[in-house]
């Protein structure tokens, strides 16, 4: 399997088991902001935002938050606006790195991003410098017990998946973007739960990692995402699943 699915996987139980339900409902809000500021506030029309709403839903985020957020979004009540910035870098032995930001604050993001680089044996690279390596994907897991793999594999090719793959205890789909939610509505009607899905970059090629550099590229990881500025990082490091457990917390 590769790293960023193993990842992915880890980080979706983390979120599933965290007790710091603020940091979770920070940046769920903030895509709120941004997506109903970028296209509305009628989720039926706007496909990020329903992605937001869904996912303060599985948060368990109250009613009145999530309208709150919308209506900042859309200019109806004041609060903090973000912009979004995108930095790239490298990990631990050139493993490549993008992190997806929301800030108030540009100064204070780019500088946070240095130095939780330089930290964990990695540095900050000029725009463009790995994004030629991956490419924008829909993924969504589905837990084996759920289902047949001919009904879930069938299901999704049916409803544009690109890519279907079998690793370990999961079934992995991969779509274009914009047919990520089709596929997601297809295994729903189904009563088929998802495990995972987000619209993510997914790497060309993979870097292998063992010992120290695995060591400290998780726990690149794991800083990077615990800052509430970050909303997403995807990278191309390949970490066996006996280091990926070893070394995350």
């Amino acid at each position: 399997m590769s790293g960023h699915n193993k990842w992915a996987s880890i980080k979706h139980k983390k979120a599933a088991t965290d007790s710091k339900r603020g940091k979770v409902f920070t940046k769920i809000i903030r895509e709120i902001v941004v997506s109903a500021k970028e296209s509305g506030g009628n989720p039926e029309n706007n496909a990020r935002l329903r992605k937001a709403i869904s996912d303060a839903r599985e948060a368990n985020m109250p009613q009145d938050n999530i309208k709150k957020a919308i209506q900042r979004g859309t200019g109806e009540i004041p609060g903090v606006m973000y912009e979004e910035i995108t930095y790239e870098g490298y990990g631990p032995a050139g493993v490549a790195l993008i992190v997806e930001t929301t800030t108030d604050n540009k100064n204070r993001t780019s500088a946070e991003m240095r130095k939780i680089f330089s930290k964990h044996s990695g540095n900050l690279g000029e725009s463009g410098c790995v994004g030629w390596m991956f490419s924008r994907k829909g993924y969504i897991s589905v837990d084996k017990s759920s289902s047949d793999e001919d009904t879930i594999m069938t299901l999704a090719l049916e409803n544009g998946a690109e890519d279907f793959s079998v690793e370990d205890e999961i079934y992995e789909i991969y779509t274009k973007p914009e047919q990520t939610e089709a596929v997601k509505n297809a295994l729903a009607a189904k009563n088929i739960p998802i495990s995972n899905s987000e619209v993510s970059m997914i790497p060309q090629t993979y870097v292998k990692l063992t010992g120290e550099d695995a060591e400290h590229m998780i726990k690149l990881m794991d800083e990077l995402e615990e800052y509430d500025d970050v909303k997403n990082v995807f990278a191309n490091f390949d970490i066996s699943k006996e280091d990926m457990e070893k070394f995350s917390v």
